[in-house]
């Protein structure tokens, strides 16, 4: 999960190193005067993979009616705004709440009522998500610029209580989350806009599962953690 990451950050380091002898005076700076302002704003556009970090209940060795159970990973989108506030020449704070749509799904194999049954619960969510970032950046490389973030964030789940009235077979989880946040990106200075794309970790803290021990599917599971990585597009002003 973390070797796209990686491979961001690895790029950016090297970015970051490297100076073309081309960029000199001669070169047309975009919005030369963006890096004074006190503070500016934005919209994101993202696609999100998600999954659960699972951990089996003891009784899942003593079941024999589910012999499988794991997470699936999944694809989703989010919409968000963005708020930058300028700390200091290198240092921004970041708020960027954003509309996460995702699905955290999970594959059980079982020999109930019939044997050798592939089942796949689907935990659907709309999350109103509310990281808050620190940003470093590196100075200007001509009309380009890279950084990094890490933050933390809260998570509200909309459609947690639409879950449990549809079915009550599902695996229920939480309405709320917490938990941090990591990445890295690139700033693109075009002559009325900057374009930022980015790649993260979010991931959650807490144990979100809400274990029923009326339920087969719910009573092997002892805890569930959030995963998703992500990759964003900034369209800052």
């Amino acid at each position: 999960m973390f070797n796209l990451l990686r491979y961001a950050l690895i790029l950016s380091l090297f970015i970051f190193l490297w100076k073309p002898a081309t960029v000199c005076a001669q070169q047309i700076i975009n919005m030369e005067e963006h890096d004074a302002k006190p503070y500016y704003f934005g919209i994101t556009l993202a696609a999100n993979q998600s999954n659960f970090r699972l951990y089996q209940a003891p009784v899942f060795l003593q079941e024999d009616s589910i012999m499988v159970v794991e997470p699936l990973k999944t694809m989703g989108f989010n919409l968000g705004l963005l708020a930058n506030a300028r700390l200091s020449r290198y240092f921004d704070l970041r708020f960027n709440p954003q509309l996460v749509f995702a699905s955290k799904n999970l594959y059980y194999r079982e020999n109930y009522p019939k044997p050798d049954t592939d089942t796949e619960k689907k935990i659907e969510s709309i999350l109103l998500s509310f990281p808050l970032q620190i940003k470093f950046k590196s100075d200007r490389i001509g009309n380009m610029r890279v950084y990094t973030i890490a933050g933390l964030k809260y998570d509200y789940d909309l459609a947690a209580n639409a879950r449990a009235r549809r079915d009550d077979d599902l695996v229920k989880v939480k309405t709320t989350d917490y938990g941090y946040e990591v990445g890295a990106g690139f700033e693109f200075y075009f002559q009325s806009f900057i374009f930022s794309p980015e790649f993260k970790i979010s991931n959650g803290i807490g144990n979100v599962h809400v274990k029923d021990p009326n339920l087969r599917h719910s009573n092997v599971i002892e805890k569930l953690h959030s995963r998703m990585i992500v990759f964003s597009i900034h369209l800052e002003g």
